[in-house]
C-alpha cells in the first residue's frame, strides 16, 4: 500500500498508540511530553486496582482510572467482570465529562451504574456499589438537566470504596 501510515504494533502485532496523551487521554503529537499511560498488559490485584484508580480520579486522570479498570476488567473471574467493566465505564464517563462531552458522560455513567449495581447485594473487594449508583445516576441527571457548567473538578471523583 502506498502512502499507508505506519501503525505503531506491539509484539504480537495487535494495533498501538504509543503516541504520548495529556491528562485528559487525548492523543498528543509524537514526542511531545505528555502524561504516563498505564500499560496494556498491566494486571493488578484487586485492591491495588482499586487504589490506583482512585489515585487517578482525585488527581483528574479519569482516562487512565479506565485504563486500570479495564486491565483488572480483562483480568477479572467470569462473576466479577460485569464489576470491573462497570467500574471502567464510569471512568469513561467521566473522561466524557471532563472533555466537555455531556451527552457521552451521562449515557456511560448510567450504563456504569446499571452493571455496577448487579453487585449491590454482595460487593467484591469492599467497592462502594450502592453509593457508587446513587452518585453516578445523580451526576448523569444533574448533566442532561443542566450541562456540565457549574461542576467544580471535584465533582467527577468517584468514590470507588
Amino acid at each position: 500500500m502506498s502512502g499507508a501510515v505506519e501503525r505503531d504494533r506491539d509484539t504480537a502485532g495487535r494495533p498501538r498508540n504509543a503516541r504520548p496523551r495529556d491528562g485528559l487521554g487525548r492523543p498528543l503529537p509524537h514526542g511531545a511530553p505528555g502524561v504516563p499511560t498505564t500499560p496494556d498488559d498491566l494486571r493488578l490485584p484487586p485492591d491495588e486496582a482499586l487504589a490506583q484508580a482512585q489515585r487517578l480520579l482525585v488527581e483528574g486522570h479519569a482516562f487512565h482510572a479506565h485504563e486500570v479498570l479495564e486491565g483488572a476488567w480483562k483480568a477479572a473471574p467470569e462473576p466479577e467482570r460485569e464489576l470491573w467493566r462497570g467500574l471502567a465505564q464510569l471512568a469513561v464517563g467521566l473522561t466524557h465529562a471532563r472533555r466537555g462531552n455531556a451527552t457521552g458522560a451521562a449515557r456511560l455513567l448510567r450504563r456504569a451504574a446499571d452493571r455496577i449495581e448487579q453487585y449491590a447485594a454482595h460487593p467484591p473487594h469492599d467497592v462502594a456499589v450502592t453509593g457508587l449508583v446513587t452518585w453516578s445516576r445523580a451526576l448523569a441527571a444533574r448533566i442532561e438537566q443542566n450541562g456540565l457548567d457549574g461542576l467544580s473538578p471535584d465533582a467527577f471523583v468517584a468514590r470507588l470504596r
